[in-house]
């Protein structure tokens, strides 16, 4: 199974700002949009119907990102994702926007989930088919803050780019 997801995108002209470059809070839509059809692509995962089948769905506890290149009107760019830490009640995604040769990073999202019952309206914990699905996609990273993992990752794309 997968563990980092792929998928690549064209920034609309509607989304954009007077600049041609893709607005700050679209960039949030792009990524959450995107994990949607990527997990239900790639692990059978629907998210709209595991909620009514379940009354458990994830509503987004916060958003950590980092806009490092602009992205443009009628550009093509690939978002990648992946889970980055679980528990029984939250869910750790980070994710990335790169040009479509994947070799200028445009963005990077940490995006923190929390189960949710909503005929509770309480949250919930995941059930063990879920957990068991979680350990089987984690890649976990050795930070737990947000500007070390960026720090990082551009680090790493500074020396690719030098070696």
């Amino acid at each position: 199974m997968e563990k980092i997801l792929k998928t690549k995108r064209k920034i609309r002209f509607q989304d954009c700002d007077p600049f041609n470059h893709l607005n700050n809070s679209k960039y949030l839509e792009y990524f959450i949009n995107t994990r949607e059809d990527q997990i239900a692509e790639h692990y059978d995962l629907d998210v709209f119907k595991y909620m009514k089948t379940t009354g458990l769905s994830w509503v987004v506890a916060s958003n950590q990102i980092s806009y490092l290149k602009p992205a443009s009107t009628m550009e093509t760019v690939v978002i990648e994702s992946q889970l980055i830490k679980y528990a029984d009640n939250l869910l750790l995604v980070e994710m990335k926007m790169w040009n479509e040769a994947e070799t200028e990073l445009k963005a990077i999202l940490w995006i923190k989930f929390i189960p949710f019952n909503i005929q509770t309206k309480k949250v919930s914990n995941h059930s063990e088919d879920l957990m068991k699905l979680f350990e089987s996609v984690v890649v976990p990273v050795d930070q737990s803050v947000f500007e070390h993992r960026s720090l990082e990752i551009i680090q790493k794309i500074k020396e690719k780019v030098h070696a």
